[in-house]
């Protein structure tokens, strides 16, 4: 009797050994995968492109001045004829072109302190001619030349010239997609040198689209337009987080 129950709490023991050694490697199994599914990798990444401005604004106009309200009127009414004449010369369609208003400002004398009185000095007018025009490089050369109007005896006030690209909209969903490609192959990287590999994605986070002067190095928070240029570099970018593998 003795000898059975001894055999039988021996058995009784190997069994117990035996579950407590299966249940500490299914543990440590389920542990080991549990934190493994807690990792993630966030990258970031960049797509960048360059694009040509398909929109121009630019404004050409004169100021005059006067002591006599009509006279200021009547340089105005001489020099601005004459720009847009200048303007359709060089090629530009007249349905490209705006005559603003008249802003009309009152000068007033000053007294021997500088101060301003109510007494009237006279008048300053003010008209351009905007121009809108998707032939950017024509513009951008007769924004150049329009000094040539001095020679006319007409003291032209030409504005830079500001470019825009009208299809960010449509160009941004591809530039989007191009980002979250290098993200995928700097996070697939990045986990390759530990042995890993990349998962699901965790969360993805898109980033301010920036529009800047070729190879600038410029950037805002609040991201970029530029418009100064008419080539222009087009910069997007995506924060994702991938599950480790």
């Amino acid at each position: 009797m003795n000898g059975e129950k001894n055999n039988y709490w021996m058995n009784a023991g190997v069994a117990l050994a035996i579950g407590l050694v299966v249940s500490s490697v299914t543990f440590g199994w389920f542990y080991s995968r549990t934190k493994k599914s807690d990792e993630a990798i966030t990258v970031t990444g960049s797509a960048k492109k360059r694009i040509k401005s398909d929109l121009v604004v630019w404004s050409a106009g004169v100021t005059a001045q006067s002591p006599q309200l009509t006279d200021a009127y009547k340089q105005l009414s001489d020099s601005i004829p004459k720009i847009k004449q200048y303007l359709i010369s060089k090629g530009i369609p007249e349905n490209q072109m705006t005559i603003s208003s008249i802003a009309t400002t009152t000068l007033k004398k000053q007294d021997a302190n500088g101060v301003e009185t109510s007494e009237i000095n006279g008048y300053m007018l003010k008209q351009s001619i905007d121009v809108r025009s998707s032939d950017v490089d024509k513009i951008a050369q007769i924004a150049r030349e329009a000094t040539e109007l001095i020679n006319q005896g007409i003291l032209i006030e030409s504005t830079p010239p500001q470019y825009y690209y009208t299809q960010i909209g449509d160009l941004k969903i591809e530039m989007l997609g191009e980002a979250a490609k290098d993200a995928k192959t700097r996070a697939g990287q990045i986990a390759s040198s530990t042995g890993d590999s990349i998962g699901a994605v965790r969360s993805a986070r898109m980033g301010v689209l920036q529009i800047t002067p070729p190879d600038s190095t410029d950037v805002s928070d609040t991201g970029m337009y530029d418009t100064s240029s008419i080539d222009k570099d087009l910069t997007a970018v995506v924060n994702i987080s991938f599950a480790v593998d």
